[in-house]
């Protein structure tokens, strides 16, 4: 049996030191991090290959394949990622509030580091670092679980970082890898109660799905996207064709991808043809309702699945609807509360949109591709979370704390 207790003692003793480490040694740990990856790019690429060939012997799909695949220039990027990271403000030691008592006690309400932070994940190696990078710049140390597709890219990354974090002074323990991909051991990984503070899945509904029923341990839900637009009969019909282009086609494979279209029936006619035309050109494949259908005689007909199915591929459902209500009934009926969004140049359409949404980012005119903690001025993210306790949305820096509350008196007693 693998031996995850000690893997979680070795992280627990290894957050100890990070909880009283400085900025600046954490920062020094990140370059040196970001130096070493640069350095053994070779090294990287001949376990991503290694990765790759398993993967499509194993019949992965193309667009899986696509986010497993690493080059040079995509190594550099994660690495310059690493150095962004290590220019952010430090979150650790923020007062949040502070306010003095009439006794006199001064209470200050302090950002400090969660503590050891747990992912389980699926094949994509960017998030080995990002994950461990963020974990690191917050004060946590990390225990990192991936997929069995990206494993030998992982445990190289893995071993570089650490390498390299000690180098920097810092516990090499501060990163760890689970060097077991069986589903038995991810199980036990979400009952590891008393050295993870909390588990973040990142990955496909399913895998989310049985981390949030399986897990004892503080769960953080993200990734799982079903994303919806809605093309109001006030929309401006062009700018909804470049929203749902870009929202479908740019990277289906990622969880802020859109995965159903809905269109005013006022508009479907003239709509869903033009979007078809523009989708056509990246094979795109269209699964409606039966309007959708009448329309575009070559969609397929879509079945109640589809509806609540996260493809990460390049297939979209289309579904005409009679009007806004039924527009937000569907969303609240099959979103998973990642990111929705529609397109109308009604005020009054917008603003009832967005105040009955209930989802983590709500858009209006604009992609849902834009979900994303650099593009919201994070600087970075370990993942989308799609629930409402302890965070909600991109989580950058901030939402890899807790609170602590220092209290300073001099003297006082209770009364």
């Amino acid at each position: 049996m693998y031996d995850l207790i000690s893997l979680g003692k070795a992280a627990r003793q290894a957050s100890a030191r990070l909880r009283t480490s400085n900025t600046d040694a954490r920062n020094r740990a990140l370059c040196a991090i970001a130096a070493a990856l640069r350095e053994h790019i070779p090294e990287i690429l001949e376990a991503n290959r290694l990765d790759l060939a398993n993967a499509k012997a194993a019949g992965i799909r193309s667009v899986m394949i696509d986010r497993l695949t690493l080059n040079p220039d995509r190594i550099r990027g994660i690495a310059d990622a690493a150095e962004d990271v290590s220019r952010l403000a430090d979150p650790i030691g923020v007062v949040d509030e502070g306010t003095t008592r009439p006794n006199g006690l001064q209470i200050l309400k302090t950002r400090v580091p969660i503590g050891v932070v747990a992912m389980i994940f699926e094949a994509r190696p960017n998030v080995t670092v990002d994950a461990a990078v963020l974990c690191l710049k917050s004060g946590n140390a990390c225990i990192l679980r991936g997929g069995k597709e990206a494993f030998a890219t992982n445990r190289v990354l893995v071993r570089l970082m650490r390498g390299a974090v000690e180098q920097a002074g810092l516990p090499a323990d501060s990163i760890g890898l689970v060097e077991d991909t069986s589903h038995e051991t991810a199980e036990r990984l979400m009952r590891l109660n008393g050295y993870i503070d909390v588990l973040i899945p990142r990955g496909s509904a399913r895998l989310i799905r049985s981390v949030v029923e399986n897990a004892s341990v503080p769960v953080i839900e993200t990734g799982a996207g079903n994303c919806h637009m809605y093309v109001d009969r006030a929309a401006d019909l062009k700018m909804a064709v470049d929203i749902i282009d870009n929202g479908k086609t740019q990277r289906p494979s990622v969880c802020n991808s859109l995965e159903t279209v809905l269109v005013h029936q006022e508009v479907a006619a003239a709509f869903l043809p033009m979007m078809k035309a523009r989708l056509d050109l990246h094979q795109v494949e269209l699964r409606g309702c039966e309007r959708t259908c009448a329309i575009l005689h070559s969609a397929t007909p879509a079945t109640e699945e589809d509806w609540a199915t996260e493809y990460n591929d390049f297939i979209l459902a289309v579904k005409v609807v009679d009007s806004l209500d039924e527009a937000v009934a569907h969303i609240a009926a099959y979103s998973t509360g990642h990111s929705d969004g529609i397109v109308t140049n009604d005020l009054a359409a917008s603003r009832q949109f967005t105040a009955q949404v209930d989802s983590a980012a709500v858009y209006v005119n604009a992609s849902t591709r834009f979900t994303d903690g650099g593009e919201f001025g994070l600087g970075a993210e370990i993942g989308i979370s799609t629930q409402k306790l302890h965070t909600r949305g991109p989580m950058g820096l901030r939402d890899l704390t807790s609170i602590k509350y220092i209290v300073t008196g001099n003297g006082q007693i209770r009364p």
